[in-house]
């Protein structure tokens, strides 16, 4: 008499695991992604939101497949949490001008942070920081990039889906005048004169700024090799002084590489 066949179950599969962590920031790069609405609802349909503090209470240990990181390094605590971070973590990706370049309040790396923290602070005994506001790049190896302030939400979800199907994420690496060419807005720096960081910024941003006769800011950081040296010598040579050239750099990404030796030299010119 023959055994009965036993059924085979499927093997159930689990969905991979995302967290969302934030660091020293402003949190609008976690609220562009829960203003991608629909979209956000189809990746949530695809992966386990295991850590998201912005949007639920609910918070699963790692280890994690995805981890999307907010903010700078800015607090001796975090050293230590984003290593931990790190080793918990398959793919680890920065994302926003704090986190990939440290952010616009990484201006207290030109100066002494106990003046800052004198000036704000009734008990300034009672803070513990760090000299400086750095990227978490710094400190850990970071798996990919993703530039703004803040972030695009288009972009953030096209990451986190290649990642996901196991594809190269992929983001422009030209300038925000490709952009402004593409929607057919005027050169703010030729036709009025604006001080305007867009030759040397990467793409990003649809060219906001500049739609509306605002120079660019540079929130998406320096783009693929930059002619820093050259645009400062054109703001210059249209009017702009040293220190408005100092001051542009040193923006929302400011402590990017390219950008903060940028400023350095300019800075030079002023002793």
């Amino acid at each position: 008499m023959k055994a009965p066949k036993r059924k085979i179950k499927p093997e159930k599969r689990t969905k991979p695991k995302l967290a969302v962590i934030k660091f020293t920031s402003c949190d609008g790069c976690q609220l562009s992604l829960l203003d991608a609405e629909d979209a956000l609802l189809d990746v949530a349909d695809a992966v386990e939101i295991a850590y998201f503090v912005e949007a639920r209470d609910r918070r699963l240990p790692g280890p994690y497949d995805v981890t999307l990181v907010e903010g700078s390094i800015s607090m001796p605590e975090h050293i230590e949490q984003i290593q931990e971070i790190r080793e918990q973590s398959k793919f680890l990706i920065a994302i926003g001008a704090c986190a990939t370049a440290g952010g616009i309040q990484a201006l207290r790396n030109w100066r002494n942070v106990d003046d800052f923290v004198r000036m704000v602070y009734a008990h300034p005994e009672y803070i513990d920081t760090l000299e400086t506001s750095t990227p978490i790049s710094e400190y850990v190896q970071v798996d990919f990039e993703l530039r703004g302030c803040p972030i695009n939400k288009h972009q953030l979800l096209d990451v986190v889906t290649s990642l996901l199907i196991g594809k190269q994420p992929r983001t422009p690496t030209y300038s925000v005048c490709m952009e402004c060419k593409r929607r057919g807005t005027p050169c703010v720096m030729v036709s009025k004169g604006v001080p305007c960081l867009g030759p040397v910024t990467q793409a990003g941003c649809n060219a906001i700024c500049p739609s509306v006769n605002r120079g660019c800011f540079g929130c998406y950081g320096p783009m693929e090799a930059p002619n820093t040296e050259s645009l400062g010598q054109h703001l210059l040579d249209i009017g702009a002084a040293p220190g408005e050239v100092v001051r542009l750099f040193r923006n929302f990404s400011g402590y990017a590489e390219d950008f903060r030796l940028a400023s350095d030299a300019f800075e030079e010119m002023m002793a």
